[in-house]
């Protein structure tokens, strides 16, 4: 069983040309509203495509933003530990996606930056906490570490990038990020491989958009190369990855199983509009892998591998 700790959003989506300039005016198409948020993104994944049991620690508004979120997290069988801070609007993100998929978004935080120490729920039954940083830095930590006291595999999403301290990373046993954010952290020089080394996280996976995914495992390296889709929208599919790729973890599969499960439904991702709207169901997850081309992952895998400095 996984409890996800984080933000749950309602995302305002626009169309358009392209990402607006700043000082630039850039006339879309109409506006969609969706169910998002890093945490709950992640969440939704974990229960829907990943298929497992999930709890999750959010904070809403008592607003007219929440109701949808909501039904979409009970939708997919997610069980809630809801805070509804007194006054505090639901948070929002607003979002401009381009022609090619690509998107721009900025976050009002809202009603995510009030979850506390004290809010975390009891962790007895969970083998896997997740977390990203769209909650305060303070209480990630303070998840983390109580967590770790409890015997549970501490999982983080470093998204947004943040400085993180060595305290903080000492409890977390899987760090899931991307490549800018991996730079951040380890430094800007040498490879992938060169940075996936030098943290001191026991397990790190970092994401390389249409390249795939490189994951350190202790002393061990694996890589999987991403799965070609016609992009629609690529909004949620980080968060799907983290979220299957837990799922995967805490059902006791392989790193190597979990990092082609979770790629192949942040592929599936980018296949549709929005967030939540878009996360596969475990089926449609296990349909696509046994129709993927072993040949065209082979030499994606090689071109990758290349990449990112592994033998």
């Amino acid at each position: 069983m996984v409890l996800v700790a984080g933000s749950a959003n309602l995302d305002f989506v626009v169309r358009a040309p392209h990402i607006p300039a700043p000082g630039e005016t850039v006339l879309g198409g109409g506006l969609q509203t969706f169910a998002g948020g890093k945490g709950a993104n992640q969440a939704l994944a974990c229960a829907r495509a990943g298929g497992v049991a999930t709890h999750m620690l959010l904070a809403l508004g008592k607003d007219a933003f929440a109701a949808p979120i909501e039904a979409s997290l009970r939708g997919a069988g997610v069980t809630l530990h809801t805070l509804h801070p007194i006054g505090v609007p639901t948070g929002t993100a607003f979002i401009c996606v381009d022609e090619h998929g690509e998107n721009a978004i900025t976050v009002a935080p809202g009603a995510n930056a009030c979850l506390q120490a004290e809010h975390l729920p009891p962790l007895q039954g969970f083998s896997h906490l997740l977390m990203q940083l769209e909650i305060p830095l303070p209480t990630v930590a303070a998840y983390a570490h109580a967590a770790k006291a409890a015997d549970v595999r501490v999982v983080l999403n470093a998204a947004p990038a943040q400085t993180l301290g060595q305290e903080l990373l000492a409890a977390v046993d899987l760090l899931v990020l991307n490549e800018g954010e991996l730079r951040a952290l380890a430094g800007d020089g040498g490879s992938v491989l060169d940075c996936l080394a030098c943290l001191p996280c026991p397990a790190v996976v970092v994401t390389l958009g249409a390249r795939g995914c490189v994951a350190r495992e202790g002393n061990a390296f694996h890589a999987q190369a991403s799965f070609q889709v016609p992009v629609v929208d690529t909004t949620g599919a980080g968060d799907t990855f983290c979220g299957t790729l837990v799922a995967a973890l805490a059902g006791q599969h392989t790193m190597a199983h979990a990092l082609r499960q979770a790629s192949a439904a942040a592929a599936l991702t980018c296949t549709q509009m929005g967030a939540q709207s878009s996360v596969p169901y475990a089926a449609d997850v296990a349909a696509f892998l046994i129709q993927a081309s072993q040949a065209n992952e082979a030499q994606s895998l090689l071109a990758l591998r290349q990449f990112a400095g592994l033998p």
